[in-house]
């Protein structure tokens, strides 16, 4: 999604990567000229045998099979393959998605019918969407693999991962340097915290040390972005004394600065009359008081109003204070003025997702 300044450079970053023993490649329909850099690469040559390579693709649902059935074929041509390793469901977001992929004579009967010829050999999803919804996905038993948001910092889908491995179900985490915290770019305040460890390092190892998950996404917009995180790739050992101890020691950081204003995300004062994504919102406020990470809670709430279903919910501002929620915070947060505070403190941009168009 992120290589995409020219083909040279897609081309040079995929070279890269597979030099550097990345075996996994992931695109989508969606991701502007992405096959079609990917194509070039692989039809270039990487020096290595196709069977060696796991090519991912995504392709949101469609109203119907023909739909579907010429996608997946414009996705191959794109990247002038014969078969793809693994197809996902892209943005698997709503119950509505949900029903599409169900529909009889709807999106999965080209689906089915491309794995029997074996121009696809796995399928599986991404999801942007709530608990409830991934586990109503998995449960179907239709997929293989899950695409989905877990972070030390976004725990919320830890359900998701036990679910997800007790079908023996390939679990891929979307963007950790990113859609995890920024880390790339991490406050002052949560270096202190984290050192001798650097945050990102430390986040990689929480998602590295769970046998459950399979594939780290790393978003590399060019070769150099690829170094960083391949520094890491083998350290899958479980985490250390040392690294339990630190994490421990941000849980109580938190617990301590936040005190009686932290949100413990347990999403009992949903719904919102007003739509707005409460424990969302005060989740990036817990990060933003704790650990001084204001700019990524900038950069996600942004994306409200903004992003669709990519990224639901209203601007924290639409409070009307009508009360419905406070009876059923069990911490009796005051969760209208909290959230009047937090979007004082990150209303600074307007954000959206990199492609609009999915």
């Amino acid at each position: 999604m992120r290589y995409l300044a020219s083909q040279e450079n897609a081309v040079e970053t995929i070279q890269a990567a597979v030099r550097l023993g990345i075996n996994h490649i992931e695109t989508a329909r969606g991701y502007g000229r992405s096959e079609e850099y990917l194509g070039a690469a692989l039809t270039g040559g990487l020096g290595v045998e196709r069977s060696r390579l796991h090519i991912t693709t995504k392709i949101s649902p469609t109203m119907d099979g023909d739909s579907m059935g010429r996608y997946i074929d414009e996705s191959l041509q794109r990247l002038q393959l014969d078969y793809i390793d693994c197809l996902a469901i892209h943005g698997l977001n709503t119950f509505e998605h949900l029903d599409l992929v169900l529909a009889k004579n709807g999106c999965l009967q080209a689906v089915g019918k491309a794995l029997e010829d074996k121009r696809i050999h796995h399928l599986g999803f991404s999801s942007h969407g709530s608990q409830e919804l991934i586990q109503a996905a998995i449960t179907t038993d239709l997929f293989e693999f899950v695409s989905l948001h877990y972070y030390y910092f976004f725990q919320r889908h830890a359900p998701i991962i036990h679910l997800a491995s007790t079908k023996d179900m390939g679990i891929f985490i979307i963007s950790p340097a990113d859609k995890g915290g920024k880390l790339y770019q991490p406050s002052p305040e949560l270096e202190k915290l984290t050192q001798p460890f650097q945050p990102l390092e430390l986040t990689y190892r929480f998602l590295l040390s769970d046998q459950r998950i399979t594939t780290l996404s790393l978003g590399a917009s060019n070769p150099a972005e690829l170094i960083r995180p391949l520094q890491m790739a083998e350290q899958t050992q479980e985490l250390s004394p040392q690294e339990i101890a630190i994490l421990q020691k941000l849980a109580q950081h938190q617990k301590q600065v936040l005190g009686t204003e932290q949100c413990s995300q347990c999403y009992k004062c949903l719904p919102c009359p007003e739509n707005i994504h409460i424990p969302e919102v005060l989740r990036l406020r817990n990060l933003a008081v704790a650990y001084h990470m204001t700019d990524y809670g900038q950069y996600r709430y942004g994306m409200f109003e903004n992003a669709g279903h990519w990224f639901p919910g209203m601007k924290a501002n639409r409070c009307t204070e009508c009360g419905e929620c406070l009876p059923r915070c069990p911490e009796n947060l005051n969760i209208p003025k909290l959230l009047a505070d937090t979007h004082n403190r990150l209303q600074g941009r307007t954000g959206r997702r990199l492609w609009q168009s999915i």
